[in-house]
């Protein structure tokens, strides 16, 4: 497995030494049993124990995955092997009813670390992120509880999800930022506009979540699936429509192709698309076509934890990933 450091944006210091992760991380968001259809928490706890065994070291997680399931999941899962662990959740979105809201007011940051630190088990949680923007609250507002909750002792390095530029430049007039978790993939290569480059530049990590595009990265759907109704990869994930469905398949042929020649799953050559090292130039915009600093990739079972782990083992060559940058400007840049 290979690790890289999460990001030098942060509060490191000689009580709080800087951090790295592994470049491929586990995401929880199934785990919690309410997005991605039913879930055994007892098969879950495995696959976390199976992703650490192989190598993982960052552990995703949040209290809206599941209502705080999925943190409870990752508590018991990582009990007596807390050293081995970098745990990152997130606050601000929690469920009402039926529905999730976002909420980043003081008041939430105050309490939702609480009961986070309660479900996961632990006294201090590693990465903090703050789950979506919220156009209610001040972000400053946010953050300034936030380091409240900093000088504490409660939360190590903090980090935003779903943010852009601008809102990131916020932050960190009040606090330092340590990373960024973003969707990015061969299917969403949005990021690589500005939102990846500003990381770059200010030496911040990126978390990289959706990296197998729910799954249609990872050449498994032969025809167009039919999900439940609520079920995350319909509705949050917009790939399951023409005419990014059919062009994702002309992708996955080269995917496949490369996947039979180095004797692969399909799905580590996409993972290792998505954490791809920067090239030889220095530049802002070369570091930013490197890719992510850790792919988090979701799993339900140890086996599919342990081969999604084992992308972080091997590395696309310079050949292999032009033939991939070909086949995405025919299939996907005309569509995207």
């Amino acid at each position: 497995m290979e690790y890289r450091s999460l990001g030098a944006g942060g509060v490191a210091g000689p009580d709080n030494p800087p951090t790295t992760v592994s470049v491929v991380g586990l995401g929880t968001w199934a785990f919690g049993g309410d997005a991605w259809g039913p879930a055994d928490d007892r098969e879950s706890e495995e696959t976390i124990r199976a992703a650490l065994d192989a190598g993982v070291t960052l552990i995703d997680t949040a209290p809206a995955y599941g209502d705080g399931r999925a943190e409870e999941v990752v508590g018991r899962a990582i009990a007596g092997r807390r050293h081995e662990v970098v745990i990152a959740t997130k606050m601000g979105i929690q469920r009402r009813g039926p529905h999730h809201v976002v909420d980043l007011s003081p008041d939430a940051v105050r309490r939702e670390i609480e009961d986070s630190l309660r479900r996961l088990n632990v006294d201090t949680i590693d990465l903090y992120q703050v789950h979506w923007p919220d156009k209610n609250t001040p972000i400053e507002e946010t953050v300034e509880a936030l380091a409240r909750v900093h000088e504490a002792g409660r939360f190590r390095f903090l980090g935003v999800a779903n943010f852009k530029p601008a809102l990131m430049e916020r932050v960190r007039a009040v606090f330092p930022l340590t990373c960024l978790q973003l969707h990015y993939s061969l299917l969403n290569r949005t990021p690589e506009s500005h939102t990846l480059p500003y990381c770059a530049k200010h030496g911040l990590g990126a978390l990289g979540y959706g990296s197998l595009a729910a799954g249609i990265l990872t050449g498994k759907y032969r025809e167009l699936p039919r999900f439940a109704p609520g079920d995350a990869r319909d509705e949050f994930y917009r790939f399951f429509r023409e005419p990014v469905w059919s062009a994702a398949g002309g992708l996955l042929e080269t995917l496949r192709a490369i996947a039979r020649e180095r004797e692969r799953p399909v799905s580590q050559v996409a993972i290792n698309w998505s954490r791809r090292p920067p090239m030889a130039d220095s530049s802002v915009a070369a570091l930013a076509r490197g890719g992510v600093t850790c792919a988090l990739v979701g799993a339900r079972t140890a086996a599919q934890a342990r081969e999604n782990a084992a992308a972080g083992e091997w590395k696309l060559s310079s050949e292999e990933l032009s033939r991939i940058e070909r086949a995405w400007r025919e299939q996907i840049a005309p569509r995207a």
